[in-house]
């Protein structure tokens, strides 16, 4: 009897395991969509600008527009999930990031900023679901699966940054080809999640017993959620100011176009092995306060060398900046699951804090660029990047504390 109730078990589990590679593999194709529409821009800033006669201003509203659509858009999301199921809100979004990547490559200005606006709203719909996917699909392994949701994510961030000049001038496609070229991946990305779509039904009624249990819960007034939101924000402002002005500000100081983007690249290549580590540290500590004083040193004192170093010294700076920014980034992911007791709560601390959050990084790159063309140098935004590291410190020694949005 011992030995087929064995053999009635190794099925199931059988079936398990490979449900939990069949989701695995989805939000690593989700993931690998958010960051490399966005990171690809940065090094093509120039050419867009200089093509379309448009300001430094404008230029950073390329970055904002997105921003703008995370922060506005996020805090629906997880209603959309809970009324159409998450695998089904994903599906479209991947659907409508592929439409807005393709209307961004034409050659105009209207079509520049409505395809940019589509895929901010598709990316938005990601953003907050995935943190809740990995909170629900593996509740025992948030941090380790976090990291590898990083990590993907910031691994083809890196390549698109190191490949837009190439693809643009190396290959003669021009500023549209090198963006456009990413709607291939994002299409590949719908036939790899359409298999969630079968587990629908049941995991949109487990959506729904999981938000009866957080009913007692409002996230918008706990204090350690404003305090993850913050931390959100200012880290997001960080990077997304240095991803779209960091080749240019690079390239006033004597680098090239194509040396200026793969000084980025590997700013995010620095980042990669840190959004891995981070957030599986984060997930076995009591607290997180150590690694916020390592990420907030680090920032610090990248961009002070930005600001007051030698150019001799520009690679150490970059590499100092990215360790920073992987340290930000994967625990402001972890956060969300971490700083949560279910599925539904990750969800709306992710809906908030990216929906806050990018509001305020959302004034980043535009104010980076007015502050640049205000006073025709670099030190004044830079002092901004600063004085938001030390912010970060502040802010992030409460989101590190090991509670649950919702404690008194």
């Amino acid at each position: 009897m011992n030995v087929v109730n064995q053999l009635k078990k190794e099925p199931k589990a059988e079936s398990k395991s490979r449900a939990a590679w069949i989701i695995l593999v989805g939000i690593i194709f989700i993931a690998i969509n958010l960051r490399a529409p966005l990171t690809s821009v940065g090094p093509l800033v120039d050419s867009i600008r200089d093509h379309l006669h448009i300001s430094n201003t404008l230029a950073g509203m390329i970055t904002t527009v997105p921003l703008l659509a995370f922060a506005f858009f996020s805090p629906f999301v997880p209603k959309l999930a809970r009324r159409f199921g998450a695998e089904g809100v994903l599906l479209v979004s991947i659907i409508l990031l592929t439409i807005g990547i393709s209307l961004r490559s034409v050659s105009g200005v209207a079509t520049l900023y409505i395809g940019t606006a589509v895929l901010g709203l598709a990316i938005a719909a990601g953003n907050v679901l995935v943190p809740s996917l990995i909170k629900r699909e593996f509740p025992e392994k948030i941090g380790l699966m976090t990291g590898v949701y990083s990590i993907s994510m910031n691994l083809f961030g890196a390549i698109a940054s190191g490949i837009s000049v190439p693809v643009a001038i190396g290959l003669g496609y021009g500023w549209q080809g090198a963006l456009g070229v990413w709607g291939i991946l994002s299409f590949v990305s719908i036939l790899f999640w359409l298999p969630q779509m079968k587990r629908r039904s049941d995991r949109t009624s487990a959506s729904v017993s999981h938000h009866t249990d957080n009913q007692q819960v409002n996230i918008w007034r706990s204090p350690l959620a404003w305090q993850v939101t913050l931390f959100m924000g200012l880290q997001s402002m960080v990077f997304y100011v240095l991803v779209t002005w960091l080749p240019e500000l690079l390239k006033q100081q004597g680098l090239n176009a194509e040396q200026a983007g793969w000084l980025l690249s590997i700013m995010q290549i620095t980042v990669l092995p840190v959004t891995f580590i981070a957030p599986i540290l984060a997930g076995r500590m009591s607290n997180q306060r150590l690694l916020v004083a390592i990420t907030a040193l680090c920032l610090f004192t990248g961009n002070i060398g930005l600001l007051y170093g030698s150019m001799e010294w520009i690679l150490l700076w970059v590499v100092i900046l990215g360790l920073g920014a992987g340290f930000s980034f994967g625990l402001a992911m972890v956060f969300f699951g971490l700083r949560t007791r279910n599925a539904q709560q990750a969800a709306e601390l992710s809906g908030m804090a990216q929906s806050v959050g990018y509001l305020l990084a959302s004034t980043g790159p535009t104010l980076f660029g007015y502050l640049q063309e205000l006073t025709n140098s670099w030190t004044t935004p830079l002092l901004l990047l600063v004085g938001a590291s030390v912010f970060i410190f502040i802010v992030g020694m409460g989101a590190g504390r090991n509670l649950f949005v919702g404690d008194k």
